[in-house]
């Protein structure tokens, strides 16, 4: 039970941080489903991005009801997205957690200066 309720408030904060910022749903899943829900840790990075499907769809429909998405605009992005997340796909099992986690890391810190500096 406690641990549905921690997968649960797991999967509300990053909903939250999902559709108020258009991204970084999984910067809070990653850490919290390791941490708080002691998933294992080869497990983390797919279960958040299992997560940030649904979640992402969610907020895409809410953006499009309100006439906030720019489609023309982003489709570029969509096609760079679908072969950079096939290419990290295929690369996951290759590299070790520890790895990724320290990359996360590092992209976090980057975009939390990036936007604190703008």
């Amino acid at each position: 039970m406690k641990r549905t309720v921690l997968l649960a408030l797991t999967g509300t904060l990053s909903g939250a941080a999902n559709g108020l910022f258009g991204a970084g749903g999984g910067m809070i899943a990653v850490p919290l489903l390791g941490k708080l829900c002691r998933l294992d840790a080869r497990a983390v990075f797919p279960t958040a991005m299992g997560i940030m499907l649904p979640t992402c769809m969610v907020s895409l429909s809410v953006y499009l009801l309100h006439g906030a998405l720019d489609f023309p605009l982003a489709l570029p992005y969509l096609a760079g997205g679908v072969l950079g997340g096939i290419g990290g796909g295929l690369l996951y099992p290759h590299i070790p957690t520890k790895w990724l986690h320290r990359g996360l890391g590092i992209l976090i810190v980057y975009g939390g200066v990036r936007l604190l500096l703008t």
